[in-house]
């Protein structure tokens, strides 16, 4: 009998997980469930997961928690990479006594479970990606400016918000950096190897229309790029496509999301 079995029942826990300089708020619903890990977007928090934690219920396992600088609580650090992004999974699933989890991840969450499920086929049940992790070269030297312009502009407003946990604790030059980078790992070259190489059920969750800070049908040109992942793998497929944007997915469509959680499950039940 293995700790993620259905038989073994974890206590539910709140605190803090220790990483490298910084610790991260963690949230987990222990119970003898799936263990479901849900990796947040970029600048947002676990809270935004509630809707879809709420439809799955209580026969899963929930684990969420707030990245680096991000929520109320969790630490700053001078390491806000993707790479650090990718070991925090790590971090939490070890500091619960995880072995082997299914991944959920919205926007830069989908990226970074992406690269965890690729990098841990062993431990990974499987992954659902909400409209996020489309192999796509959207940046380039006009668009970096604009990110750095957009954000500096932003700036002026961050302080106010950072009490109530609504934006990271990060300077706008931090930010911006993130979300440049995210814009090199989109990348066709550099992101199509990564959905190439999965081995376990993935499934999508795509959204309509704009995302914060897009123009016309940037987003939705974004998205075409899927369709050549799941012709070159069979374990990628597209479970919903969704009439919410891209901001408003996990409060208006949450239910396709959990939809997408299951189907994931009883792939991966089917196929030990």
């Amino acid at each position: 009998m293995t700790k993620n079995s259905p038989s073994a029942t974890a206590p539910s826990w709140t605190g803090l997980v220790p990483v490298d300089d910084t610790a991260l708020a963690v949230t987990d619903t222990g119970g003898p469930g799936v263990p479901v890990v849900y990796l947040n977007g970029q600048f947002a928090t676990q809270g935004y997961w509630r809707r879809v934690v709420a439809d799955l219920g209580a026969g899963w396992r929930h684990l969420t928690y707030d990245e680096r600088a991000r929520g109320r609580k969790s630490g700053r650090s001078a390491d806000y990479s993707f790479e650090a992004a990718v070991r925090d999974v790590d971090a939490v699933l070890a500091a619960r006594g995880v072995d082997r989890a299914l991944v959920v991840g919205w926007s830069y969450g989908a990226f970074v479970g992406a690269h965890w499920a690729a990098r841990n086929p062993e431990r990974a049940l499987g992954a659902v990606m909400v409209d996020g992790a489309f192999p796509y070269d959207w940046l380039d030297e006009a668009m970096e400016q604009r990110i750095r312009k957009q954000f500096r502009q932003w700036s002026r407003f961050l302080p106010l918000l950072r009490p109530t946990g609504l934006t990271p604790r990060m300077t706008a030059d931090q930010m911006a950096d993130c979300n440049i980078e995210l814009g090199r790992i989109s990348r066709e070259r550099e992101l199509g190897p990564v959905l190439d190489g999965i081995t376990v059920p993935v499934r999508y969750v795509v959204a309509s229309g704009s995302s914060l800070g897009s123009r016309g049908d940037e987003q939705e040109r974004i998205r075409t790029s899927l369709d050549g992942v799941t012709a070159r793998n069979s374990n990628i497929a597209v479970s919903a496509k969704v009439a919410a944007n891209h901001g408003a997915l996990l409060k208006k469509d949450f239910r396709a999301i959990a939809d997408a959680v299951r189907e994931v499950a009883a792939l991966a039940d089917a196929g030990r």
